[in-house]
C-alpha cells in the first residue's frame, strides 16, 4: 500500500519505536514489594502496558488487565507516586529501540517528512528515552499523555498537531501497535498503521482496521514516497 499526499507521520513510542516493557515491569514489580504484595513475571506486566501509567499501575494492584472496581483510589494514588519515583530513577535501562526504527526515521525525515510523536507515557519520562536511545532531534514535537487535557484514544493529541503544524488530517499518518492509537486516528479522520509487535493486550491490531498492518517497522519505506523529488 502506499501512502500519497502525507506531510506529517505521527509515531506512538512505547510498543512502536521503543520496547520499554523491561523498565516498566521492573519498576511496577519495585513499587509492588514497597507496598508488600506479590510480583508479577514480567511478561504478564508487558501485556498491561499501553494505556499510560495510571492505568498500569491499577492493573499491576488489580494483578490482572481488567481493572478491579475495589481499588482505594486513595491506595492507588499513593502506589501511582511510588511508581513514578521509582521509573524516573531507572526509566532507561534495559529499554531499547525496535529493530531498524532509527534508519527508517532518519530516511523518512530526509525524505521531507515531518515526524512528531504522541504517546499516553507522561512526559518527563519521553526525553530521557530519546536521548538515550540515540532518538533525539528527530522529531518536531512530543507529546506525552498529560501534555494535553485528553490522551488517545481522544483526538485531541492528533488535531493539537495537525493545527499547531498546519496540515490538514489527511496529510497525516498515525502509525503505532495499540488500539488507543488507531482509534485516535480513526477519530481524527487520519489514516493509521497498525504494528503487530507492540503492546495491545494480546488482541490483533488488525481488529481495529488501520490502513495498514505490518510487523515491519522498516516496512514504512516501501508505503512513503520521497517527499524531496518533484
Amino acid at each position: 500500500m502506499n501512502f500519497s499526499d502525507k506531510q506529517l507521520l505521527i509515531f506512538d513510542l512505547d510498543g512502536t519505536l521503543v520496547d520499554s516493557a523491561p523498565d516498566l515491569a521492573n519498576a511496577i514489580n519495585q513499587m509492588l514489594s514497597a507496598l508488600e504484595r506479590d510480583v508479577f513475571d514480567p511478561e504478564l506486566i508487558r501485556s498491561w502496558v499501553g494505556n499510560g501509567a495510571q492505568t498500569l499501575v491499577e492493573r499491576a494492584l488489580s494483578g490482572a488487565s481488567i481493572i478491579s472496581p475495589d481499588l482505594d483510589p486513595i491506595f492507588s494514588a499513593q502506589a501511582l507516586d511510588t511508581f513514578l519515583c521509582i521509573y524516573r530513577d531507572n526509566v532507561c535501562v534495559d529499554s531499547v529501540r525496535y529493530p531498524g526504527v532509527l534508519t527508517t526515521l532518519q530516511t523518512l525525515k530526509a525524505r521531507g517528512y515531518q515526524l512528531a510523536i504522541v504517546t499516553n507515557k507522561p512526559f518527563e519520562f519521553v526525553e530521557p528515552i530519546l536521548q538515550k536511545l540515540g532518538l533525539a532531534g528527530i522529531f518536531e514535537i512530543v507529546l506525552g499523555g498529560d501534555s494535553l487535557p485528553a490522551k488517545k484514544p481522544d483526538p485531541l493529541p492528533l488535531n493539537h498537531l495537525s493545527e499547531a503544524l498546519n496540515i490538514a488530517p489527511p496529510q497525516c499518518l498515525m502509525i503505532g501497535d495499540s488500539k488507543n492509537d488507531i482509534l485516535a486516528a480513526k477519530n481524527a479522520k487520519m489514516d493509521s498503521v497498525g504494528l503487530t509487535y507492540g503492546y495491545n493486550y494480546g488482541e490483533d491490531i488488525g481488529i481495529y482496521e488501520p490502513d495498514l498492518v505490518t510487523g515491519d517497522f522498516g516496512q514504512l519505506l516501501n508505503c512513503l514516497a520521497d517527499r524531496t523529488i518533484d
